[in-house]
């Protein structure tokens, strides 16, 4: 089943969670027709803290999801918590995996995971961040994580409960193949493996189609996949214009651009005009609605994504994880957006797994 990530629902206390399902998520299910709706939850640390506690909240959280016929597969645990503040930027990397903190909301989020899981789920997947913002980060910052990541193992025990690895431009592991040379060897393949965001794939320009090879010669398995698109600019200096109304303060929108055979890099937006040549195209970090074409001279890395859902091994959690509704210029209605975008996946993602 494909899930909607409701990490674009800023609530952060259990009651604004089910009056948001209840709001966004049910319509969104009616619309499509569907008996039952895949949500990939976002609980922030206090949530998840007092959900893992009280083996009665589950319960009757459970059951509001049941009630609106919605199903739990994964959670989003890369966001600790703030997450629709008014301004994120790196503070959506914070704690990192040194600190205990991001090991004791990790281990909650398993917790309530394993009550919450749908009956029809071979396993459920938890993805989170890639250690950390690219800097400070030291050998022991790599001791430290690596048991951090043991703890949280030892705590599933033997639950069907998988982390997922998400690499991102600018962190630690800013690519897949920065977590795959970080995770083999380091980490428990059947408890740890790799959240592949396609938004963050197409900002690097990697090759899909590569990638997916290194994957699978490898002994990490993709646990996660989040159906995302990235804006993409072929010429920048004719788009400035069009890109000034993506430069918004809340989220950090990295910039790669692809340039004399080599991939260049800008922390955000605003910065990219002064960092980079400007000489070949701009991929940003803005995940853009799956179902929708921004205006020339503008446009989307779908095509990345079908690729991806083309070649992927296995069965593995798919997710769409479009967060930036509020900040769209344009965004329109989210509960037709989402409906939009999960119509857009079934057709185009499944079509392309079906036929490959």
């Amino acid at each position: 089943m494909i899930s909607y990530c409701t990490n674009v629902h800023p609530a952060e206390d259990v009651d604004g969670i089910v009056a948001q399902l209840e709001r966004y998520a049910l319509p969104v299910r009616e619309r499509l027709g569907a008996d039952r709706l895949g949500v990939g939850l976002w609980l922030s640390a206090p949530v998840a803290r007092g959900l893992a506690e009280d083996i009665g909240a589950r319960k009757r959280f459970r059951a509001e999801l049941d009630a609106r016929g919605l199903s739990v597969y994964t959670l989003n645990a890369f966001p600790y918590g703030g997450f629709h503040d008014d301004v994120v930027k790196h503070a959506v990397y914070r704690p990192e995996w040194t600190n205990p903190d991001r090991v004791a909301y990790t281990i909650d989020c398993v917790n309530v995971l394993s009550e919450l899981l749908a009956e029809d789920a071979s396993y459920g997947s938890i993805s989170t961040l890639p250690l950390a913002w690219r800097e400070p980060w030291t050998d022991q910052d790599d001791r430290l994580a690596a048991e951090a990541f043991g703890q949280v193992v030892r705590a599933i025990g033997d639950r069907p409960i998988k982390l997922a690895v998400e690499p991102e431009p600018g962190c630690v592991l800013d690519t897949v193949a920065d977590a795959l040379a970080w995770l083999s060897g380091r980490v428990d393949p059947e408890h740890v493996g790799l959240c592949l965001d396609t938004c963050h794939l197409a900002v690097a320009f990697a090759d899909p189609s590569e990638t997916l090879k290194a994957i699978a010669e490898s002994d990490v398995d993709i646990v996660k996949v989040q159906a995302s698109a990235a804006l993409h600019v072929e010429d920048p200096a004719e788009a400035r214009e069009a890109l000034a109304a993506f430069a918004e303060p809340r989220y950090l929108h990295q910039v790669r651009e692809f340039s004399g055979g080599v991939v260049r890099k800008a922390d955000d937006l605003p910065e990219a005009w002064t960092d980079l040549p400007g000489e070949g195209p701009w991929r940003v970090h803005f995940h853009m609605p799956l179902h929708q074409a921004p205006a020339a001279p503008l446009s989307t890395t779908t095509d990345v994504l079908r690729t991806v859902a083309a070649g992927l091994p296995g069965e593995p959690h798919i997710e769409v994880e479009t967060y930036t509704w509020s900040v769209l210029p344009d965004a329109g209605d989210l509960v037709g957006g989402i409906a939009a975008e999960l119509e857009w996946a079934q057709a185009n993602l499944v079509k392309e797994r079906a036929s490959a």
